[in-house]
């Protein structure tokens, strides 16, 4: 416990992770039994016990949404800004991997940056192509839940220009950009999403969220340019570029109808990602959750966007997303986790590496035998 509350007390918004990343390199070496641990040229903790295979990557990140909230321990609760999202699950991950018998192949324990704003942490973890077999990332998801699941996600930047302004008292002499911008943002949730905007079978339907406008120079001029920011999240059913392609379509088709310039640009591309059901890796945390609370999990897609779409698509191996927290309160004021829960993972992690170095060296083997027959 005292672990985890050192961590949540340092503020660690993106970009900010520093302080927590000496900490944690400092632990591994010196207290927690790992061979190696770096820091690397974007601030990802790297940690590495054991050697051969599986190789398994448990993967958490460091970074915070900004804003601190109070620090404390009540009710069996502990509170505080990342206490679910996602220093429980990162630390309960860097405590088993320190428990991980070297002999039964090679823990990669990752804390990264960035994770809650540009994923700068994550790509370059990527770019290192480190050897994998298997990866787990850390995010809340509740000890009797796994996520196989994220939705992808695309950030689109749109430009409305009309070409003119004038004075506010005679708006006929121009078009509006605010205006206007409109007619996009319509076209594009009712023709992406349809009718019901992703409100029907959340993890199935494409949602398009409006996050940012900013549009006009002054109180009494009319604006001659607008620009929107959206947010479209895509299911395992389509691709990025399918909705690119159909998204494409409809900015010219309204431009041309209107008679207007826009133009857009991708900030962020990434696909979505669902695990293999059947892999060693769902097995062992599966069993693993059995093992601990005594009941079956639950395998949950879920409607946001995580690393492991990245990773997943990157390296094509199994992954999934677990740990302790209730999603719902994350990034809000009353962000917490249950201790029990906590200490649980710490368990379930435990025995999932277990499990999965004894299902992969199964896997192994029976492939050796199927080979030589």
């Amino acid at each position: 416990m005292e672990f985890l509350l050192r961590t949540i007390r340092l503020y660690t918004p993106s970009r900010s992770e520093s302080v927590l990343a000496n900490m944690l390199r400092e632990a591994c070496v010196n207290e927690l039994g790992f061979e190696e641990a770096h820091i690397d040229s974007v601030g990802n903790v790297i940690a590495i016990k054991g050697s051969g295979d599986p190789r398994i990557l448990l993967c958490g990140h460091m970074d915070t949404v900004p804003g601190e909230t109070p620090v404390m321990v009540k009710d069996g609760l502990i509170y505080g800004r990342g206490s679910s999202d996602a220093k429980a699950a990162l630390i309960a991950m860097l405590l088993a991997a320190s428990e991980f018998p070297k002999q039964r192949g090679t823990v990669i324990f990752a804390a990264v940056v960035d994770e809650e704003g540009n994923a700068t942490g994550i790509k370059q973890l990527v770019k290192s192509k480190f050897p994998l077999n298997y990866a787990i990332f850390g995010e809340p998801s509740g000890i009797r839940n796994i996520t196989i699941g994220y939705k992808g996600r695309l950030e689109i930047r749109l430009t409305c220009d009309v070409g003119d302004s004038t004075h506010a008292s005679a708006p006929w002499l121009a078009k509006n950009s605010i205006e206007e911008v409109y007619n996009f943002w319509s076209a594009i949730k009712s023709k992406v999403c349809g009718s019901e905007g992703g409100i029907k079978g959340r993890t199935d339907s494409i949602s398009c969220s409006l996050t940012e406008i900013t549009g006009g120079s002054s109180h009494n001029v009319t604006p001659q340019k607008c620009r929107i920011t959206l947010d479209i999240r895509i299911p395992t059913t389509t691709t990025c570029d399918t909705i690119l392609e159909q998204l494409g379509r409809i900015i010219e088709d309204v431009a041309a109808d209107r008679k207007i310039k826009a133009r857009y640009r991708i900030e962020d591309k990434t696909e979505p990602f669902e695990a293999n059901h059947t892999s060693p890796l769902v097995r062992a945390l599966s069993l693993s959750v059995l093992d601990v609370c005594k009941t079956h999990p639950v395998l949950v897609r879920k409607t946001g966007t995580g690393d492991m779409n990245i990773l997943g698509a990157a390296f094509n191996i199994p992954v999934v997303t677990y740990g302790p927290g209730a999603p719902h309160s994350s990034h809000t004021p009353h962000e917490h986790v249950e201790i029990s829960e906590y200490v649980a993972c710490i368990d379930v992690f435990s025995r999932a590496l277990f499990h999965l170095s004894r299902l992969h060296n199964i896997s192994r083997v029976h492939g050796f035998a199927k080979d030589r027959i």
